[in-house]
């Protein structure tokens, strides 16, 4: 599996233009999003920045290994970087001349969506043919990223990496108490999830797939193209998740179910209702 360590700068011969610096970056007034410990900025015409304290190289390191190994459509990573004194990570990726499906469906008719659906399909038909490193983990066999294993104690991980889906769901059952939340429902989860949470197997996904993390690049900028190409952005949670995962997520993130959203996801991946079920009670109490 290709690894790369930091610093990581491509080649110069891939460069778009010369590469912005720390203060370039920070002073950035084009801002895309502003959260706790992750700030998304453009800087000129040619880059994005994604930097802060909760940052993790591993998102960059996830598109880095998409582009050397499959046909998956992820931007360029220009370069990745560190400053341990603010233990801030940067990373500087291609800018897609294009817009956000979730802007762009509205106004879709339905030959449009069944084009764009054919596309997903088989970007994640490419995804699914990537074999895990061994077992439930990401990139570099380390755990997986998906915030449902989030804790503030770093010495008591829930992430894994998992070598069988019971340990998996075992660690799904140790974060419900570790929430506060009654030991005699996590009972319960025990003995459903044996029967619901079985032979999935790892499965290479992206774990936050919604219209907004999907860029149509302009047509301009691929005159020779029948279809609008479409890039897949925000890796941050991809990894070898058991197969239900991508379904259940997706599903999950229909929100407030106002459009027709949720019928082209069953067209796109192979449905797995029933863990979704589960999975949305889950996921309901845990951030509630």
């Amino acid at each position: 599996m290709a690894s790369c360590s930091l610093p990581y700068i491509a080649d110069a011969r891939n460069l778009p233009a010369t590469l912005p610096n720390v203060h370039e970056i920070e002073s950035a007034e084009e801002i895309f999003s502003d959260t706790t410990g992750r700030k998304v900025v453009g800087v000129g015409t040619h880059f994005v920045v994604k930097y802060g304290v909760q940052v993790d190289p591993l998102e960059g390191k996830t598109m880095l290994f998409l582009a050397q190994s499959t046909l998956v459509p992820v931007p360029q990573i220009y370069a990745m970087f560190q400053n341990s004194a603010q233990n801030t990570t940067y990373i500087i990726i291609e800018r897609i001349k294009g817009s956000g499906l979730d802007l762009e469906w509205p106004r879709m008719d339905s030959a449009s969506k069944e084009a764009v659906t054919f596309q997903l399909r088989n970007i994640f038909g490419e995804m699914r043919k990537l074999a895990s490193p061994g077992g439930y983990c990401s990139v570099g066999h380390g755990g997986l990223p998906d915030g449902l294993f989030w804790t503030d104690n770093p010495s008591n991980s829930f992430a894994g990496p998992f070598e069988t889906e019971a340990e998996l769901n075992k660690a799904l059952i140790l974060k419900y108490t570790e929430s506060g939340l009654s030991k005699h429902k996590a009972n319960y989860y025990t003995r459903t999830f044996t029967g619901v949470f079985q032979s999935h197997k790892p499965t290479f996904s992206h774990a936050d797939f919604q219209r907004k993390n999907i860029l149509i690049r302009d047509r301009e900028t691929q005159p020779d193209s029948a279809h609008s190409e479409l890039v897949i952005i925000d890796w941050e949670f991809a990894g070898w998740y058991p197969s239900y995962w991508e379904y259940a997520r997706a599903i999950f993130a229909c929100g407030r179910w106002d459009d027709d959203w949720n019928d082209w996801v069953d067209n796109i991946l192979e449905p797995f209702r029933n863990e979704y079920a589960w999975m949305e009670i889950l996921l309901r109490e845990l951030w509630s």
